[in-house]
């Protein structure tokens, strides 16, 4: 657990993280477990750190940045929204910056504007597909190999 903890911004971020986690019910869609993949895989990276933004009855937002490598800040290079419209139909929505992925099956949705302020691309997740882990798990490679190089 320590570990996990360690990779977040601050301790309340991963808090809020737990409290969510706790609170939230297994559902049949198995979002929750697509959320806690996408977790072990941004854990597994280097140099990254976690924060989370909640807003209940909004969104809870798990966000993957670079920590500060020598002296340079590196921007945020994905984030997972948990859409809390209905609580007991969450779904995921991760999303990218445009020019750091690509989307060969064009299955995600280009938001303008949609991430601080600049282009994204965003896949919205409504249940659990291993076929969509899979390629969700590519995306982030290469947002995350964009970032370091």
């Amino acid at each position: 657990m320590d570990r996990e903890k360690n990779s977040f911004a601050n301790e309340k971020a991963f808090v809020e993280m737990l409290e969510i986690l706790d609170s939230w019910k297994d559902d049949h869609r198995k979002i929750k477990m697509f959320f806690l993949k996408i977790i072990d895989m941004l854990l597994k990276r280097e140099n990254t750190s976690l924060d989370f933004k909640s807003r209940p009855g909004v969104s809870y937002s798990l966000r993957a940045n670079f920590k500060n490598i020598d002296g340079k800040k590196r921007p945020l290079f994905g984030l997972v929204d948990i859409i809390d419209d209905d609580p007991e139909n969450r779904w995921l929505s991760i999303c990218f910056y445009v020019e750091t992925i690509t989307d060969p099956n064009n299955v995600g949705n280009l938001v303008p504007q949609g991430i601080l302020g600049k282009d994204g691309y965003c896949f919205d997740l409504y249940e659990f597909e291993e076929s969509m882990m899979s390629y969700v798990e590519e995306r982030m490679d290469e947002a995350y190999a964009y970032g370091i190089t």
